[in-house]
Formats: C-alpha cells, sequence, structure tokens
C-alpha cells in the first residue's frame, strides 16, 4: 500500500501535446547519456550543465558537449549561480570550459540560491555576470529561474533577456506585462530512452525556426569570430 501511494504521489512527467518544439536539460545526474538515441525522442535542443560557483565544472560536461555534435540537436549550456559569491570567479569558471559556435543556445544563467543577501544585492550580482557574459559570447544570455523567484527578483529588473521559467504544472506560466517565457521546465520526472533515470522536461515557446534565431548567429563579414573562450 505504501508503495502504492509514492508511486502515486510522484508520477512520470507526461510530454506536453500542445507544443512544436521540445528539450530537456542534463547534468552528471543523468550520468552517461546515449545521445545517438535520445536523438530519435523528438528531442529538439538540450540544456547542459557546465559549471557551478567559483570552481565547479561539471564533470560529465564535456562529455555532454562532445556527444550531442553532430546530431539533429540544439546544445546550450548552464552555469548555477550564487549570488554570494565572487561573480567574475563564476565569469570565469564558466566561459573556461564552454565554447559556443554558430547555432549553439544562448549561456545561461541558473539562479536558484538567494543566500542572505538583499533582493539589491542580488540584482546587482546577476546583472554584473550577465552583461559579463553577454560581453564575452556577443549575445543576451538567458535566464533560468523559479515562478517563485521571477516574481520577486527578475521581474522588472531583466527586460529584454530571454526567460526559461520552471514551474511544474500542466499550466503555463503567467509572466506579468510585456514580459513572456522562451522556455518551460515543466517536469523533472520524464523518461527518455537513453537516459537512464528521470530527466527534467522542457518546452519552447514557438516553433524550431524562432528558436533557431535566439541562437548564436554565423559570424559577419564585418566580425571576424563572434566566438571567443579565452581565460578571462
Amino acid at each position: 500500500m505504501m508503495l502504492l501511494v509514492f508511486i502515486t504521489c510522484n508520477p512520470v512527467t507526461q510530454r506536453l501535446s500542445n507544443y512544436e518544439v521540445h528539450g530537456i536539460d542534463v547534468s552528471h545526474y543523468q550520468r552517461t547519456i546515449d545521445w545517438e538515441t535520445v536523438s530519435h525522442q523528438d528531442i529538439d535542443f538540450v540544456f547542459v550543465k557546465a559549471s557551478e560557483g567559483e570552481t565547479y565544472q561539471d564533470s560529465f560536461f564535456v562529455r555532454n558537449w562532445v556527444g550531442i555534435d553532430n546530431l539533429n540537436i540544439i546544445k546550450g549550456a548552464y552555469h548555477f549561480f550564487y549570488p554570494s559569491l565572487d561573480v567574475d570567479k563564476q565569469v570565469h569558471n564558466f566561459s573556461s570550459i564552454v565554447q559556443l559556435d554558430t547555432g549553439d543556445l544562448p549561456p545561461v544563467l541558473d539562479f536558484e540560491h538567494i543566500g542572505n543577501l538583499s533582493k539589491p544585492e542580488i540584482v546587482t550580482k546577476l546583472k554584473h555576470w550577465l552583461t559579463k557574459i553577454e560581453a564575452h559570447y556577443n549575445i543576451r544570455p538567458i535566464i533560468y529561474t523559479n515562478y517563485k523567484l521571477y516574481k520577486k527578483y527578475i521581474h522588472g529588473d531583466f527586460e529584454g533577456f530571454p526567460i526559461w521559467i520552471a514551474r511544474y504544472n500542466s499550466e503555463a506560466p503567467y509572466l506579468k506585462r510585456s514580459s513572456n517565457w522562451q522556455f518551460w521546465q515543466y517536469g523533472d520526472r520524464g523518461e527518455v530512452h537513453g537516459i537512464k533515470g528521470d530527466v527534467d522536461l522542457n518546452v519552447f515557446h514557438s516553433n524550431l525556426e524562432e528558436l533557431k534565431k535566439l541562437c548564436i548567429p554565423p559570424p559577419t563579414d564585418t566580425s571576424k569570430n563572434i566566438v571567443v573562450n579565452p581565460a578571462l
């Protein structure tokens, strides 16, 4: 009986059928992934954890990043941010391991941790990381956060940034005024062949062509190379 109650309270996340573009996000928690198999599961994009804080780099990032190459999946990388830690060191931690190329998604700031800082302090730290990363990769980063933190810390201070919102619900998040989400993480118990265990499921708000427009464009004639990866 207890087992039945557990299963009922922790159902598998079912894919949302009313969205055209689907994706996942992964880290070392998923261990070794068979990306070839994943590529046949109607997965259009994937975000891969690259780094966390000042020094931690995900032990499976390089394996995942390389494994996705040459498959029909658009990839992006994210950094788990700590407002209480040195921002410049966190910028370096991410940029030292992540090289973005044409067709990749913008870098992602994963904002889930608050610490003991005030709202103005947190907003300042977030803007610092975003500004430095945007200058480094020459593309505006994506902000990932949950619904509660978005309403308290992001709304009204980060207009123009693509938003990736976490809200585990069958109903899409509603963001006030002119803002809207680009990505929605709607569950964390998805099943995808090629991945052992649970995986987060996401959708993009529009179609595949619009997703590609969000990605890093090819260099123009006037820019030698918009993708850089020197140590900062």
